[in-house]
């Protein structure tokens, strides 16, 4: 499992988790598209934003590894800001390529985007 150094592990000042420590040694967490609603936490929604803001300050539109992305803050973009990479996208792999789709991105964060190159 590839370890995104320099990424951060969660939003400061909480318990929302970015990246996870080390690989699960038996069963790897699925990558599943989750659906959010309007009505979430305020605090959840400052969670989504500052995981996509770090998704594209790490990575940019380019390819990445899931590596050591929480799987469970990766599946609530899954399938809208972020995408598959690939046609051979395992969904329970480390390995699995992702993609940050910044059209829809830029949509759903526009504050985000606005200053970007």
């Amino acid at each position: 499992m590839i370890k995104h150094r320099g990424f951060p592990s969660r939003l400061p000042g909480s318990d929302y988790q970015f990246t996870i420590r080390r690989a699960a040694k038996s069963k790897v967490t699925k990558l599943v598209e989750r659906e959010r609603f309007a009505d979430r936490k305020h605090s959840d929604k400052i969670a989504d934003k500052a995981f996509i803001r770090a998704i594209w300050e790490y990575f940019r539109d380019k390819e990445f590894e899931r590596g050591n992305l929480d799987a469970g803050r990766l599946s609530w973009f899954l399938g809208r800001e972020i995408k598959q990479a690939s046609s051979s996208f395992d969904p329970v792999s480390y390995d699995a390529k992702l993609i940050l789709d910044k059209g829809i991105a830029s949509n759903s964060f526009p504050e985000i985007f606005d200053n970007s190159v």
